[in-house]
């Protein structure tokens, strides 16, 4: 620690500051700000003899105690927002290029179309966050100056509150780095099949070599789903001797097993059928936590965080002083920290308290293992507001105290290290004060609150403004479908159900046939993705001839082992089997089901719709509105039953556009929609579907559908095009109608499958 004491020179007024070292220039400056009311962003610190600008720590340690301080004034900032704005415009000139290049035939995967999209997007933030005039700079500088100036006569006298409330968690935070907490942490995942989503994720936006950057990143989102999955939300819990539900009766003094894992609480629970007394301790440990594997925000975000940890991701919990938990994670995939909540299992979207849930918010701190952080402008777009609710010390003071945490947990860190961390910590100070500048997206529509019951969210005032029930968007970006796969699937079972044919099998054999191959494909599915391989019974070898397509399609081949015995494993890239193997499973069962429906089958019978071939594939995607992220616009198209595209507010009326890809054109002869996995209000019910053969410019009616009713879930309806249509490139849904528009805001589906014809 290096102290030393400078004279600053301000107008006519002359002030002695102390400045130590470990504080660094920011602390200083707050200091100035206390003296001036000058705040930081618009000092400007020289020296009283030479001019020189101070920037960082090093050049007040070099320099005389005599300083200056002057107030960047407004024409200085003018300047600097002209010429920013000048660059922006420039960019701006190049915005048809790249809405050609979104709309056009040339692209060829999701990756860049993703790629392009995000650059678009944030050209246009950018543009925006710049256009703002000068009297609104002005008036949130001003603004947030009459904020800090009340904050003084608003806050209370105990200042160390805001250390006792945070200090009890640097202690949990350490718990995250004990090996034998994370080794417990591990054993409970089941890490290979979260390695294999990963991938697939990947791979369905276009990306079949990620780099491992974008692997860690991919694998913590799937870490996070799972999380929310095999993590219970506890209400009240069930009766621990019948399981029934029970009713609070209080609290009780923890009992020293239960104190052994840091409950300091015991919520007492009476049973409604039996009267049987249950203990709810809320464990702190998260060793006992990944045991329970339930309770509440605490419990969630305390054990994530550990399982976070426990593979190597730099972490946070995130600390909210209005009563909420939740988890950080700096991904190196985007270069920056990112909000991770597993009670709601979102990610990356910091505003969803504030606008999704409507939270009051105040203080957001952020604990780690090497210090703690004020990170409320991440989590808000309402700063001035925010800071006339701080109100338990000054921000000075507050800063002082962080700094003076951080000290502590970096007091045994290498000189190196802390080079790291100095120069992070300034690049995410920068990020903070950058994003309360940023302009919403306004076509996210974030939730309020979905984890607990909901007279608990409705008391809490988190249910939110609009009752969403999940992450929506209004204005998709244009997605490219990665479903060759899906098609060369499809093809494949036209040879097999021709080879049935010529061996004039029975169409009860026939299904008995594919039921076989189907328990050999689910035996690939559950071996290692890294490695599949199956033994074929010797009594059913004569029957891999059927299957030869199917089998190259999934990427897999047949071959004898040492012990002569024939396997079915790899034959190329294992992701390639991974997006595979779900499609032909269901395409199977919709064979059978099919099948089932014929009285008998023969040559007349291979066609249309028990063979389905020229599916129409790797177009582009573009929709009314999707959900987030598993409702999306191209699950449409991706031949799975797991998925669909939902409309969150689709029920009166949504589209979705198919573009072909490669300037390709096709005469539509035929379609199928199938139903989702529930919902049935949901179901489209009156439809029409539209072509265009110069790219979305005109468009003709192909087909019309009205009060189509679908009996059963993933229920596929095929429809022909009877009219003589001519080749177009670019398809459209209009629907119309969903089964219950009364009680139903939204639309969602199974699939959608377009057949080509042959010429």
């Amino acid at each position: 620690m290096v102290a030393r004491q400078f004279i600053v020179s301000h107008k006519d007024s002359i002030f002695d500051v102390d400045y130590d070292t470990d504080d660094g220039l920011e602390v200083f400056k707050i200091q100035l700000f206390s003296l001036t009311s000058i705040p930081p962003h618009l000092q400007q610190i020289t020296g009283e003899d030479d001019d020189q600008v101070v920037s960082d720590d090093s050049d007040l340690t070099g320099m005389s105690n005599k300083l200056k301080l002057i107030k960047i004034n407004e024409e200085e900032k003018e300047v600097k927002l002209q010429e920013s704005i000048a660059a922006v415009v420039a960019q701006q000139n190049e915005e048809e290029s790249i809405r050609d290049i979104l709309g056009g035939d040339d692209v060829s995967d999701g990756s860049d179309v993703v790629h392009v999209s995000n650059e678009l997007k944030e050209l246009f933030s950018s543009a925006a966050d710049l256009m703002k005039s000068d009297e609104e700079l002005a008036r949130m500088l001003q603004e947030e100056e009459e904020a800090l100036m009340l904050q003084e006569f608003a806050v209370s006298e105990q200042r160390e509150e805001i250390g006792q409330k945070i200090r009890p968690y640097i202690s949990q935070v350490q718990m995250y780095e004990d090996p034998v907490r994370q080794e417990a942490a591990r054993k409970t995942v089941p890490r290979e099949e979260l390695e294999e989503k990963a991938l697939v994720s990947l791979a369905k936006e276009g990306n079949f070599k990620p780099s491992k950057t974008e692997q860690d990143h991919a694998f913590l989102l799937q870490l996070l789903f799972w999380f929310k999955q095999s993590f219970r939300w506890v209400n009240e819990p069930p009766c621990d001797g019948c399981g029934n539900d029970t009713v609070a009766q209080g609290m009780d003094v923890a009992l020293p097993s239960e104190t052994q894992y840091g409950a300091a609480r015991v919520e007492i629970y009476r049973c409604n059928s039996c009267s049987r007394i249950t203990r709810f301790p809320r464990y702190n440990d998260p060793l006992k936590l990944v045991e329970t594997r339930r309770g509440r925000c605490g419990e969630w975000a305390n054990c994530f965080t550990l399982y976070c940890r426990a593979f190597g991701y730099e972490s946070r919990l995130i600390l909210d002083f209005t009563d909420h938990v939740w988890t950080e994670c700096f991904s190196e995939f985007l270069g920056r920290w990112m909000h991770l909540d597993p009670c709601e299992g979102v990610f990356d979207r910091p505003l969803l308290y504030e606008n999704g849930w409507n939270k009051k918010l105040n203080y957001v701190i952020a604990i780690a293992k090497d210090g703690v952080y004020d990170v409320t402008k991440r989590y808000t777009r309402k700063w001035v507001e925010v800071l006339s609710r701080r109100n338990i010390t000054r921000e000075p003071d507050l800063l002082a105290t962080l700094h003076s945490m951080t000290r502590e947990c970096r007091r045994s860190f290498t000189t190196q290290i802390l080079s790291v961390l100095e120069d992070r910590d300034k690049i995410e100070s920068e990020e903070l004060e950058r994003s309360l500048c940023s302009t919403d997206d306004s076509s996210v529509s974030l939730p309020g609150r979905q984890s607990g019951n909901k007279e608990w969210r409705i008391a809490r005032s988190e249910i939110g403004s609009v009752d969403r029930c999940s992450l929506s968007c209004t204005s998709c970006p244009i997605r490219v479908c990665i479903d060759e796969h899906v098609t060369k699937i499809y093809n494949a079972f036209s040879p097999l159900l021709s080879r049935c044919v010529d061996h004039s099998l029975p169409k009860s054999r026939i299904v008995e046939i594919l039921k076989i191959f189907k328990g050999i494909l689910v035996e690939l599915g559950n071996s290692s993705y890294k490695t599949r391989r199956t033994s074929i019974n010797p009594f059913i070898l004569h029957l891999l001839p059927y299957f030869e397509e199917l089998i190259n399609a999934l990427s897999l081949k047949s071959e004898i082992d040492t012990d002569g015995k024939v396997d079915i494993c790899l034959a190329a890239d294992p992701v390639n089997t991974s997006l595979g193997l779900p499609v032909v499973l269901d395409a199977l069962d919709d064979l059978i089901n099919v099948l089932n429906n014929f009285d008998n089958i023969s040559k007349v019978s291979l066609s249309w719709p028990l063979i389905k071939v020229n599916r129409i594939h790797s177009g582009s995607v573009l929709a009314s509105g999707e959900e987030l992220p598993s409702g999306i616009a191209t699950s449409a198209f991706d031949g799975l039953r797991t998925s669909k595209w939902e409309e969150p507010d689709g029920a009166r009326g949504c589209w979705i556009v198919y573009k072909l890809s490669d300037n390709q054109m096709h005469k539509l002869v035929a379609y199928d929609i199938m139903s989702a996995n529930d919902a049935p209000e949901r179901d489209p019910m009156d439809w029409v579907l539209e072509g265009s053969h110069d790219g979305g410019s005109s468009w003709c009616i192909l087909d019309k559908q009205t009060s189509q009713m679908f009996k059963n879930r993933f229920e596929r309806k095929s429809f022909k095009i009877n009219s003589d249509t001519v080749p177009c490139n670019t398809f459209r849904f209009q629907f119309l109608a969903a089964r219950d528009v009364q009680s139903n805001s939204r639309l969602q589906l199974g699939s959608i499958d377009l057949y080509a014809s042959s010429d």
